[in-house]
């Protein structure tokens, strides 16, 4: 790097380490305020508040890292415009487009923390988090229904190659993986009731399959109407057959990185649990949209700290004369919330208009950037 790229990198990742703690310390704060409602709560304790909170600290510095750097190159532009430094810089002969290209480099290493903090140490810290207060709680997971997770699994599972369905009611995941109270549904080709099948609990045996224990297995069988009187499938006629079994290995395509996810958001889930869910979801014709929008959001997110750098970089042509530099810092916060409140709604109005996942995910991006880039073109002008 040259000695000018050296000394704005070196002036800028300090002022991102201090302002992204900061940050996460305010947010550490409210967590933990907000966490405070389930203390005292089964065995959830203060210091697992503590723990639980301290758990999603890599996930708040992932949503932080661009808005941090962005008010770091504010503030660095903005002080050397108040001290004239970068008056200088430019009378020495730094054009615009190199001042731009100089900023791309620094948000390289940004741009790979924020990809390593989002794919490997944030999911997994959430999955942590999840886990202590589930264990601490002595509860399972929390959902939408009263009787648990409802998953959809098909697979083709008999000799003749013909095609079942499942309807898996899972009422508590465990924090160690383990499922219980399961209640398994299964439908034939032509979605008719076949099967009804009860367990206890159940551990996942790789490569696919369940052990449950504590079954109940019931067994619809047809029965064919008398002679001469024709079927009616409105009202059909069933024979019961119901076994009950200590152990059984259940085949299934579900797995408990699929059920995990119920754990975490999926703005929190790694790329690669998202793509597999999405896989599962796509195999079972059930709904994506909310899934690929968050995937092609943790692809592009990253990528948002180089909108970042662009829009700062116009503070570095603004004097003091046009404002001081705390009103600039200020401004550059608000532009920060500003990005953060559009990507997350228009995430929540593309999945309302069923749009297209990879134009929701870059619009915001795609909009921020030509502000940048506008902005920079004024002040290079005047």
């Amino acid at each position: 790097m040259r000695i000018y790229e050296r000394y704005f990198a070196r002036q800028i990742y300090l002022t991102f380490i201090f302002i992204l703690f900061a940050f996460s310390g305010l947010f550490f704060f409210f967590d933990l305020i907000n966490e405070l409602n389930s203390v005292g709560h089964g065995n959830y304790k203060f210091q697992y508040a503590v723990l639980r909170v301290a758990l999603q600290t890599p996930s708040r510095f992932y949503e932080i890292i661009p808005v941090a750097a962005l008010i770091s190159a504010i503030y660095v532009f903005a002080q050397m415009a108040a001290n004239s430094e970068y008056t200088i810089f430019r009378v020495s002969g730094l054009a615009t487009n190199q001042a731009l290209r100089s900023l791309m480099k620094i948000g390289i290493p940004l741009v790979f923390l924020t990809y390593l903090i989002g794919e490997v140490v944030g999911p997994y810290t959430d999955q942590l988090s999840e886990r202590v207060r589930l264990e601490a709680l002595g509860s399972s997971v929390s959902t939408n229904f009263q009787s648990g997770v409802w998953v959809k699994d098909t697979l083709t599972a008999r000799a003749d190659g013909e095609q079942v369905t499942r309807f898996v009611n899972v009422g508590e995941l465990k924090p160690d993986a383990t499922i219980a109270n399961v209640r398994i549904y299964e439908f034939d080709s032509k979605f008719r009731l076949s099967n009804v099948r009860t367990a206890q609990s159940g551990r996942f045996q790789p490569p696919g399959h369940w052990q449950l224990t504590g079954v109940t297995d019931t067994q619809l069988i047809d029965v064919p109407p008398p002679a001469g009187t024709p079927a009616d499938a409105l009202n059909p006629v069933y024979r019961a057959k119901q076994v009950s079994l200590p152990e059984y290995s259940l085949r299934s395509e579900l797995t408990p990185q699929i059920l995990s996810v119920l754990l975490v958001a999926p703005d929190r889930m790694s790329m690669f649990n998202l793509f597999r869910y999405i896989q599962h979801l796509t195999e079972n014709h059930q709904d994506t949209q909310r899934y690929e929008i968050a995937l092609w959001r943790k692809v592009l997110y990253p990528f948002a700290v180089f909108v970042m750098l662009v829009l700062s970089l116009p503070f570095a042509y603004l004097h003091t004369r046009a404002g001081v530099v705390g009103v600039k810092v200020f401004g550059g916060i608000m532009l920060g919330m500003s990005f953060q409140l559009f990507n997350t709604l228009f995430s929540h109005i593309g999945t309302l208009n069923t749009w297209p996942a990879p134009l929701t995910a870059a619009t915001p991006g795609l909009v921020y950037l030509v502000l940048g880039l506008v902005g920079l073109k004024w002040v290079d002008r005047h």
